[in-house]
């Protein structure tokens, strides 16, 4: 989905604001087997379609990972200019690379990677007002209904859910700019 974005920030007149979502938050019940064997058997084809539609090559991350640290390291590489880099590295590392974006060995190459100061890390997870934003984030999602990922918002009316062709994407732009 993020390669979409991409692909859609150079064709289209289209601004990013990225939002926190836990899909597993720490506490959270165990997954079913049948649902995991699911979500696992659903991967080849999923890598195949971002295989076909953009180029890109999946690896697959850890799954069942607490991905709340990347998220408020997001919020905080947002707050210092810089949240794109971020964002991006870290989806890459864990889409393209198979790296756990939990690990704070990882998340410190990533920051550091996109420029934000890697002794700063550790102070920023634990930051209560990025805490904060994400926790907003993920309210106003369950506001919207939204219960997993990916999901775009565009222009506040469009909504566009799970890992899309990009044609869906432009289609939802274009009714968006249309108004």
């Amino acid at each position: 989905m993020f390669f979409s974005l991409e692909k859609l920030k150079s064709e289209f007149d289209v601004r990013v604001h990225w939002r926190s979502y836990e899909l597993r938050p720490v506490g959270s019940p165990p997954i079913p087997p049948e649902y995991k064997a699911r979500i696992e058997a659903s991967r080849p084809r999923f890598a195949q379609s971002m295989k076909d539609e953009l180029g890109v090559d999946i690896v697959f991350g850890p799954f069942g990972i607490d991905s709340r640290p990347a998220l408020v390291l997001g919020k905080y590489a947002e707050a210092q200019g810089i949240g794109d880099a971020f964002h991006i590295a870290t989806l890459e590392a864990y889409w393209q690379r198979g790296e756990n974006i939990s690990d704070r060995d990882v998340l410190g190459r990533l920051a550091a990677g996109a420029g934000l100061d890697a002794a700063a890390i550790d102070s920023a997870i634990a930051d209560p007002a990025m805490i904060d934003l994400v926790d907003a984030d993920i309210t106003q999602a369950r506001e919207y209904g939204l219960e997993g990922v990916p999901a775009v918002v565009l222009d506040n009316k469009y909504l566009v859910m799970g890992a899309q062709p990009y044609d869906t994407f432009v289609s939802a732009v274009k009714r968006a700019q249309a108004g």
